[in-house]
């Protein structure tokens, strides 16, 4: 870790993630000495504002909250996988009472995550003026709000290159190997990028300056995987963008 003093509430620091995450965002895989201080200096030339204005105590309060509701969800989600299991082996019976239970507890310890959740955004102006720029943009529910304010506080001062590099959407051209000539996404914040898929889904079908892009890609013969991430990319940039300007979405948002 690089150290860089204090400000604040926010502890000043350049974490390897960090680190980690611009390399990967540029293709790099390489590990010695000399290329990993090559990085740092070129990450701070990038990102001179890095390590001076680390997330704020309620936002790393708010990203353990959705760190655990994360994990909930996945245990949610395994255990219904079981259930499924067992009801096509033909011994849901026997666990029946058993995972009744779990799922009971599972559900009232996720729902009362999200109330917490709710809460300390709710009661941070500056969160909340967030959260509401945020979940003003079709496709972007409260889930997805919630992650980019937890694990994106960089959102809105920074460019939507940089934003969609951090997110780990930006295409990473391949100069060596099986891939060279090609282009492909890697690195960044994996979570967060997950939870960008699944709002890109949704937006592609509901938003519809997103829709109308969606579409054209289509028409073009993109595949899915293609549209998508596209989709997720451009609302990555969409956001920012209007977390920057600190202006609700409009039809003319683009």
């Amino acid at each position: 870790m690089v150290g860089l003093g204090r400000q604040g509430d926010c502890d000043a620091a350049v974490t390897p993630a960090q680190i980690k995450a611009f390399a990967a965002s540029r293709g790099t895989r390489a590990k010695t000495d000399r290329i990993d201080a090559e990085l740092i200096a070129r990450f701070m030339a990038f990102r001179p504002d890095a390590g001076r204005g680390l997330p704020h105590k309620k936002i790393r309060f708010l990203r353990a909250l959705v760190s655990k509701r994360g994990q909930l969800v996945e245990t949610r989600k395994r255990l219904l996988a079981q259930i499924k299991a067992h009801g096509k082996l033909g011994s849901a019976d026997m666990f029946e009472a058993m995972d009744g239970e779990l799922t009971d507890l599972l559900d009232r310890q996720i729902a009362g995550l999200e109330v917490q959740i709710e809460q300390v955004i709710a009661i941070e102006e500056s969160l909340a003026n967030t959260a509401d720029i945020l979940r003003s943009v079709p496709g972007i529910g409260p889930v997805a709000s919630t992650m980019l304010i937890a694990e994106m506080p960089e959102l809105g001062q920074i460019t939507g290159e940089q934003a969609a590099a951090l997110t780990g959407l930006a295409p990473i051209a391949h100069d060596s190997g099986a891939m060279r000539g090609k282009r492909a996404i890697g690195g960044g914040r994996r979570l967060l990028r997950h939870v960008m898929f699944q709002a890109a889904l949704v937006a592609s079908h509901h938003n519809p300056v997103l829709k109308t892009f969606a579409d054209r890609l289509r028409a073009a013969g993109k595949p899915h995987k293609v549209v998508i991430t596209a989709v997720a990319r451009k609302l990555v940039t969409i956001v920012n963008a209007l977390c920057k300007s600190r202006q609700k979405w409009t039809l003319q948002t683009s």
